[in-house]
């Protein structure tokens, strides 16, 4: 009672920081999106990534956070992406979600900076992140034989399949290094830790086995029980041929011949009284 107490507890605090954490990083996203768009955004979007810049050091941590002010559908294709696969990493890898989601951002945004060409242009947005959450979960759920993380994998090539051509160069003010960048840290983070997260629930035979307990011979009980019922066949069959050859046979009668006189006289003969 006490341990299903406790596992009701986890479930519930595991279903919680999936719905809340998310929601908070897409609020901030939209917060500063809203202050860019009421300043102008010139000054916040230089706190991006310029590639091969020492100066934009600093868009390591906030490039995620920035959208263009002056395009809506940026922040908004971002937002449900965003929230979605966070949620399902937090849920189905609480014990390293954290430490994806930090590779992933850094990560992410250090490829942006040493590989993206310098055009003079600021790189901003969640989607490099977006690309790194997609590949970690759609890889990690077929190292596994879970079957909710091959659903989690096949829903995401379902809803966000399209995704995979944004990691070519199609328009110029995509920033496609970084849906790159993203994709490959998601695929390396889904093979460093392809031996964490969920596991496939395991059967009484294999706890056994693994524990060095031999399971029941339950073929061989068979067989034994099967002779067992065909010789008393047998030997039903054997008696009824018998009783067909040689008719029915009288009931066994046992008879004791015995002297009960001379033992009562013996008896009755006082001690000591011999005959001479």
């Amino acid at each position: 009672m006490k341990r299903g107490v406790n596992q009701m507890k986890q479930f519930s605090g595991r279903s919680a920081e999936a719905l809340i954490y998310p929601l908070l990083l897409v609020l901030v996203c939209w917060t500063i999106w809203l202050l860019e768009r009421t300043t102008g955004g010139s000054d916040l979007i230089e706190w991006g990534i310029r590639p091969r810049h020492w100066s934009s050091w600093k868009g390591l941590f906030f490039m995620p956070l920035l959208h263009d002010p002056y395009n809506i559908k940026h922040i908004l294709n971002n937002s449900l992406p965003t929230y979605l696969l966070l949620a399902a990493v937090i849920y189905y890898y609480r014990e390293i979600a954290l430490r994806v989601f930090l590779i992933s951002w850094f990560g992410t945004g250090f490829i942006v900076w040493w590989v993206a060409q310098d055009n003079g242009a600021y790189h901003i947005g969640m989607s490099g992140v977006i690309y790194a959450l997609f590949g970690f979960l759609f890889i990690s759920g077929f190292f596994r034989r879970v079957r909710a993380l091959q659903g989690i994998s096949l829903a995401v090539i379902f809803v966000y399949g399209s995704m995979i051509w944004g990691i070519f160069p199609m328009e110029p003010s995509i920033s496609w290094e970084g849906h790159f960048g993203g994709f490959a840290v998601g695929v390396c983070l889904a093979v460093a830790y392809r031996k964490h997260g969920p596991v496939q629930p395991k059967y009484q035979y294999e706890i056994e086995k693994e524990m060095g307990i031999e399971p029941p011979d339950l073929e061989g009980m068979w067989r034994q029980n099967q002779e067992e019922i065909a010789y008393r066949q047998y030997l039903e069959q054997l008696y009824r041929e018998q009783a067909n050859q040689y008719g029915p046979q009288p009931p066994v009668r046992i008879i004791y011949h015995i002297n009960p006189l001379k033992k009562v006289e013996e008896a009755e003969k006082p001690p000591g009284d011999t005959e001479k």
